[in-house]
């Protein structure tokens, strides 16, 4: 299986590599998101009760890191629908394939893609907006790892929809209600105490709101691990569910 998955993701990279523009499309919208929400909230770092010491900028720089992931991951499984549809996932069927690698190596390629356009916004926060934000090596892995595991969580479910649906139209609208809702359920960008307090109950349900938590807290300021580690485990625990669900999904549709 490790070895189907090894020949399968590289596959899949060196058509990314081949064809850079669409990963290069995904950093378009968050780099907006960027530039015009880092300027119309700029003040909001004046109100009571916002982070001290913390401009705004650096506050919203985790929410669009986060964001990212969720722009190059939700849609990874029109891929592999059109895959279907083409009939390549029928071939492989029949050829000696490991199942499992069909499905891991899709949802590792889409995380290991969102990581590399993760780290490109981090270089464009530190070049172009003056962030202040950490970046200890050590501290920008440990963000990266809450990317990874995020990329993985979410291509897994796009995945699994897919895999489910067989339909291109209803996997469009799910992944829009992947997106936008769950990013306004979170702190990405407004401090929780800012909420109004039914959004803060579901954000004790987002795993966005708890993504975004972690990498705040390990880039912004005095590095609070505590916070760290519970995103850390959510995160695990996010990504495990989802590509279970995902290789389960896969197995029963073939069965």
């Amino acid at each position: 299986m490790l070895a189907d998955t090894w020949y399968l993701f590289a596959k899949y990279m060196k058509i990314t590599i081949r064809m850079p523009m669409w990963s290069l499309f995904t950093l378009i919208q968050p780099l907006i998101w960027l530039v015009i929400f880092g300027q119309l909230f700029q003040n909001m770092a004046r109100v009571p009760g916002f982070p001290p010491e913390t401009s705004y900028i650096d506050f919203f720089i985790p929410g669009v890191l986060i964001m990212t992931v969720l722009f190059g991951s939700s849609w990874s499984g029109v891929s592999l629908l059109r895959e279907i549809t083409a009939g390549s996932v029928d071939k492989m069927l029949v050829s000696p394939v490991s199942r499992v690698a069909i499905v891991l190596s899709r949802i590792l390629h889409s995380a290991v893609q969102v990581i590399a356009q993760v780290f490109v916004i981090l270089i464009v926060a530190w070049l172009f907006f003056g962030s202040a934000m950490s970046f200890n090596p050590l501290h920008v892995i440990m963000a990266l790892l809450i990317v990874f595991l995020l990329g993985i969580g979410f291509a897994a479910l796009s995945n699994g929809f897919a895999i489910v649906l067989q339909r291109e139209e209803p996997l469009v609208m799910i992944g829009n209600l992947m997106t936008l809702p769950l990013m306004f359920f979170s702190s990405a960008m407004v401090p929780e105490n800012f909420m109004p307090t039914w959004i803060q109950y579901i954000a004790t349900i987002n795993p966005i709101n708890y993504a975004v938590d972690a990498v705040r807290a390990i880039l912004i300021g005095t590095p609070d691990f505590n916070v760290y580690m519970t995103g850390l485990l959510v995160m695990f625990a996010f990504a495990g569910i989802t590509l279970a669900w995902a290789v389960r999904s896969f197995n029963t549709l073939r069965d």
